[in-house]
C-alpha cells in the first residue's frame, strides 16, 4: 500500500492512500490510528465518483442503480497533491484524471476550530472535445470499517434522517445487512443504496445526510450536502470495504447532465464530513462546527432573541385593527420582534391566492403598511414580514407572465395554486429587488420571513437537461438570499419553506435562523425539535409557542419548553389571556433568556423513549445540552402518554442545580452526575438550568 499523505486535524486524522491507480482517503478519529487494519485501509475507494457520457456503464448488476464504478473509474489515475494554508485553513488538493482527457481537483478544506472538514471537485476538461458529465460527486470515501478485516457483519449501522412536513429530522437506523450492503458469497456483484430528494425543497423524504455508525468500535462516520436543489447519496459495496458517496444526482436518478466544453470547468455543491468516537449524537455535533462558523456570519442577534409571529393569531389574515390588539396586549412584555407573517397583500382571494405581486392591502392596512410598522416600533418591538418571493399564485398579475416563469417541456410549471420565478433571468431579479428587497429597505422592516410551499419537481427547461436547469434556478434562488442581505445590511432572514423543508447548510448559511417545522401546536413538537439538534444549530431552529386563552398553565408551561430546543417564537390568543396565564408566560420566557447561552453554544445528547407514531407519542424525552461558551448545562424534559415514575439523565459531575421551571411541582434531584426527575403528569414538561459547582 502507498500512502500519499497524512493530516491530522480538526480531531480527524486522515492517509491519501493509493487505490488503483487513483488516490483514496481513510479517516479515523485522533488516537485511533494504530486500530486501523492495513488491509482494509488500501481500500479507500477514489476521491471522486464520476461517470461520463458515452463511457461504460457499471457490471456487477449495477446498471440503472447506480453510475459508481463505470467505464469513467477505470480510467482514473492520481496525478499530485498540493497543500495551499491561509486564513487558519488548509487544504489539501488532490488532482486526478486521465491524461488528455479530464482532470479532477478534489479539495478537501480543513478549517481551524471546525471538527470536521468541508469538500468539493472541480472537473477539468483538458480534451479538445465537449464532454457531458452525468454524474459528478460532492464527496467520496470507502474502506468502513476499517477497524475490521472481512466484510465485518453486524457491525454497521447505516443512520438517514428521514423528513415530512411537519415531522422532520426523523433519525432511521439501519443495519447495513437489512439493505443487503451485505457482499455476495463470492464478493461479485454491486450492493447499492441510493437515495435523495429531486425538485426544490431540499429537505423532502430525506435531509442530505448520512452517517455508518461501527457499533463494535464506537465510531461513526458522516456527511452533509450543502446543496439547496435535488441531491443524492450512496452507501456501496463491491467486495468488503463500504462507501458513501453524494452531490448532485446522477441523470439515471435526478435527470442531471452538463456539458462541459474544451478549456472550461465546473465545481460541484460542497459537503462536510467528520468521523467520531460516539454515536449518531456525536458526530453530528462535530458536523454542526462548521455551521457554527457560518453562523457567526449571519447571527443579528447578541443573545437569542424572543419573537412574535401572529400567523396563529389571524390565520392569515393580518390587519392594522387586529395587529394593534395583539401589540397592546403585548406592551411591556419581553420580546424582540414582532412578525406580520401571510396575508398583508390579499385580496378576495385569500393570503394563498394572491401573493406574487406584494401589494399592501387597502382593505387591511387602509392607511398604508407605514402606520403599521411605527405602531410596532413604538411599542419597542423590532418589525418583521413574510414573503414567499419565488413563487406567484393565481390572482396575482405575474402568474399570468409566462415569460417571467419555469417551464417543464415548453409548459409552465404549476402546482395547483403556485408557479414558480425563473431566477436565472435578470429582469426577475430585477423584479425581486423592486417588489421584495426594496420593499424592505422603504418600509423599514428588520425582519423577513422568507418561506416557500411547494417544489418545481425534477427539474424546468433551458438547460442541458432538466437537473441541471434545477441547479441553475436554485442558484439564483442563493443568489437572490445574497442581494437580499446585501441590500439590507444587519436584517435577520427566517429561513421556511412550509416549515422545514429547506434546512440544509447552503441555505442556513444565508439565513440568521429557520422555522423548524409546521408543527404549530402539536404535542409531538418536542421531538421534531430535538430531532433537529443533529441537524442545524439550535441557534438557528425557530419554535413555535402557540398560546391560546383556553391553555391550561401545564399546557402554557409544555409550549414554552418546547422553545428551549431553540429560538422561542410566540403566537396565539395572547389578547385573551388572563393574569395567571401570563405570569406562567413571562416565567417561561424569563427562564429562556437565563439558558440563551447553552442553547447557543453547545452540544446536545437525547434520552428516552423510542417513539413510532409521533402523533401519538409515549414515555418520554430529556434533551441535554451542555454549554461550550458557558459552564452550564440545559435539561429539557417532556412526558407523553404513560410517563414513567423516574427518568435518569446523565448530566456530568460537579454540577448543582441552579433554576428549575415546571408547572406540576415535579421532584428533581441531583445525585452525582446523574439527574433524576419524578414527573406528575403526562404531557407535561420540565426545564433545568445546571451550573459548575
Amino acid at each position: 500500500m502507498d500512502i500519499i499523505s497524512e493530516f491530522s486535524r480538526n480531531t480527524i486524522s486522515a492517509s491519501y492512500v493509493k487505490c488503483g491507480g487513483a488516490a483514496g482517503l481513510c479517516i479515523v478519529p485522533q488516537g485511533m490510528e494504530s486500530a486501523v487494519v492495513e488491509s482494509r485501509r488500501c481500500q479507500a475507494e477514489p476521491l471522486v465518483q464520476l461517470h461520463i457520457e458515452g463511457d461504460d456503464f457499471p457490471d456487477g448488476f449495477a446498471n440503472g442503480h447506480t453510475l459508481r464504478f463505470g467505464g469513467t473509474m477505470r480510467g482514473l489515475e492520481f496525478i499530485s497533491q498540493r497543500v495551499d494554508e491561509s486564513d487558519g485553513a488548509v487544504v489539501v488538493v488532490t488532482v486526478l484524471g486521465q491524461a488528455g482527457r479530464y482532470e479532477v481537483e478534489n479539495y478537501v478544506s480543513f478549517t481551524d476550530g471546525d471538527e470536521a472538514f468541508e469538500t468539493w471537485n472541480i472537473f477539468k476538461n483538458t480534451s479538445g472535445e465537449t464532454m457531458t458529465l452525468d454524474m459528478l460527486s460532492s464527496f467520496a470515501f470507502g474502506g468502513i470499517t476499517p477497524f475490521e478485516p472481512g466484510n465485518a457483519p453486524d457491525t454497521m449501522v447505516l443512520h438517514r434522517a428521514r423528513s415530512c412536513w411537519s415531522a422532520e429530522g426523523r433519525i432511521e437506523s439501519t443495519p447495513v445487512e437489512d439493505i443487503q450492503l451485505e457482499p455476495s458469497w463470492s464478493s461479485y456483484g454491486v450492493r447499492v443504496e441510493r437515495f435523495g430528494q429531486l425538485g426544490s425543497m431540499p429537505v423532502r423524504k430525506y435531509f442530505p445526510f448520512v452517517a455508518v455508525e461501527d457499533i463494535k468500535h464506537n465510531v461513526t462516520w458522516a456527511a452533509q450536502l450543502a446543496c439547496n436543489g435535488s441531491w443524492q447519496i450512496e452507501a456501496a459495496r463491491r467486495g468488503d470495504g463500504l462507501g458513501l458517496s453524494g452531490g448532485l444526482p446522477d441523470f439515471d436518478f435526478g435527470h442531471w447532465k452538463k456539458n462541459i466544453a474544451p478549456g472550461e470547468s465546473f465545481e460541484t455543491p460542497k459537503a462536510i464530513v467528520t468521523v467520531a468516537q460516539g454515536g449518531v449524537d456525536e458526530a453530528c455535533a462535530k458536523l454542526l462546527t462548521v455551521a457554527r462558523r457560518y453562523f457567526e456570519r449571519v447571527d443579528a442577534f447578541d443573545t437569542l432573541p424572543v419573537l412574535f409571529n401572529e400567523y396563529c393569531t389571524t390565520w392569515g389574515c393580518p390587519s392594522h385593527e387586529n395587529i394593534k390588539k395583539t401589540i397592546d396586549a403585548l406592551k411591556g412584555r419581553d420580546i424582540d420582534d414582532f412578525v406580520i407573517d401571510a396575508g398583508w397583500y390579499a385580496d378576495e382571494h385569500g393570503w394563498s391566492g394572491s401573493g406574487g405581486d406584494w401589494i399592501v392591502s387597502p382593505a387591511l392596512f387602509p392607511d398604508g403598511i407605514d402606520k403599521t410598522v411605527a405602531m410596532i416600533k413604538e411599542a419597542g418591538f423590532g418589525a418583521g414580514i413574510w414573503f414567499e418571493a419565488e413563487t406567484c399564485a393565481p390572482a396575482s398579475k405575474i402568474f399570468k407572465r409566462e415569460d417571467m416563469l419555469l417551464k417543464r417541456d415548453g409548459r409552465v410549471i404549476s402546482t395547483g395554486g403556485r408557479r414558480f420565478l425563473d431566477l436565472r433571468k435578470p429582469e426577475v431579479m430585477d423584479y425581486l429587488d423592486e417588489r421584495v428587497i426594496q420593499f424592505i429597505k422603504q418600509h423599514g422592516f428588520n425582519y423577513i420571513k422568507i418561506d416557500y410551499n411547494d417544489t418545481i419537481g425534477v427539474g424546468c427547461d433551458g438547460a442541458e437537461s432538466l437537473g441541471e436547469g434545477l441547479r441553475q434556478n436554485m442558484e439564483g434562488s442563493k443568489e437572490f438570499f445574497r442581494r437580499l442581505r446585501a441590500e439590507n445590511p444587519g436584517l435577520v432572514i427566517e429561513n421556511c419553506s412550509s416549515g422545514g423543508h429547506r434546512l440544509e447548510p447552503s441555505m442556513m448559511a444565508l439565513c440568521s435562523m429557520a422555522s423548524f417545522s409546521d408543527a404549530h401546536e402539536c404535542v409531538q413538537i418536542p421531538l421534531i425539535a430535538a430531532n433537529l439538534h443533529r441537524l442545524i444549530l439550535p441557534a438557528q431552529s425557530q419554535i413555535w409557542a402557540v398560546i391560546r386563552a383556553s391553555d391550561s398553565i401545564k399546557r402554557i408551561n409544555y409550549s414554552l419548553v418546547n422553545t428551549f430546543l431553540g429560538v422561542m417564537c410566540l403566537s396565539g390568543d395572547v389578547a385573551g389571556l388572563d393574569a395567571e396565564q401570563w405570569a406562567a408566560v413571562d416565567r417561561g420566557i424569563a427562564f429562556y433568556r437565563s439558558a440563551a447561552p447553552v442553547i447557543k453554544d453547545g452540544v446536545s445528547k437525547i434520552y428516552g423513549t423510542r417513539q413510532t407514531a409521533y402523533g401519538h407519542p409515549k414515555g418520554w424525552q430529556g434533551v441535554v445540552r451542555r454549554g461550550t461558551a458557558t459552564p452550564e448545562t440545559l435539561v429539557v424534559f417532556h412526558t407523553f402518554e404513560g410517563r414513567p415514575d423516574a427518568a435518569l439523565m446523565t448530566v456530568g459531575g460537579g454540577m448543582r442545580i441552579k433554576s428549575v421551571l415546571s408547572s406540576e411541582g415535579d421532584a428533581v434531584t441531583l445525585e452525582g452526575d446523574t439527574l433524576r426527575i419524578e414527573p406528575k403528569a403526562d404531557f407535561e414538561a420540565v426545564a433545568v438550568l445546571l451550573a459548575k459547582e
